[in-house]
Formats: structure tokens, C-alpha cells, sequence
């Protein structure tokens, strides 16, 4: 009786696949240990000159807000909110950018997993 499916030679799984799993599985270990050392980075922006720095996590938290005593205003509250939310804004686009930088390496990885997807 001829056997149906499965690969041949009777393997349930040619040792290309298993190559595969075996380099899935440790792309994917790197990517959890990537994603741990950005959520412990800071990164940081000022604004107004300096005037207001803010300081985020990798995880996109803030953790500070310095504002030196020349920016805050009681006649000016809006200059004030404005440097703020432009510090914070910038501080989270870098935490953005270095995610995206973490994500491109990863997946310029899968290219060693038998030459990309096709989908």
C-alpha cells in the first residue's frame, strides 16, 4: 500500500524544517531579550531650549519632568504646556524609533529562514 502525504523517505518532518523551528524559536528568544533591554532604556528631549526636559521609558511611560524656573510663567501657562507636550512628544517618538530599529533587525532575521515569506 502506498503511503499518502506526509514528506519523502517517510519523514513526519524534513530536517530543513526542523532548522527552521529551531532558528524560529531562537529569533524569537532574541526578540523577547531586545524588547527587555528598550523597556529599561530612557530617552529624552528638551524643549524651550532646554527650558523643560522629559524623560521616557522604552515602555512609552514618563518617568520625569524637569522645567527650569525661567519657564514657568503664571502669565504664560500655554508657552509652558506647549514645551511640555513637544518634550514628551519628541521623548516618545525616540522610544518609538529605537522599537522600530529592534523590529527591522528581527525581521531582517527572518531572511535566514529559507529566503522570506511569500505572502
Amino acid at each position: 500500500m502506498a503511503k499518502r502525504g506526509g514528506f519523502p523517505g517517510g519523514m513526519a518532518m524534513p530536517g530543513n524544517m526542523n532548522n527552521l523551528m529551531k532558528q524560529a524559536q531562537r529569533m524569537q528568544r532574541q526578540m523577547e531579550e531586545g524588547q527587555k533591554e528598550l523597556e529599561t532604556k530612557e530617552f529624552s528631549a528638551k524643549a524651550g531650549g532646554g527650558a523643560v526636559e522629559v524623560v521616557v521609558t522604552g515602555k512609552k511611560e514618563v518617568l520625569k519632568v524637569t522645567l527650569s524656573e525661567e519657564a514657568v510663567d503664571p502669565d504664560d501657562i500655554e508657552t509652558l504646556q506647549d514645551m511640555i507636550v513637544a518634550a514628551t512628544n519628541e521623548a516618545l517618538r525616540q522610544a518609538e524609533e529605537a522599537n522600530n530599529e529592534l523590529m527591522g533587525k528581527m525581521a531582517g532575521g527572518l531572511g535566514g529562514l529559507g529566503g522570506g515569506f511569500p505572502f
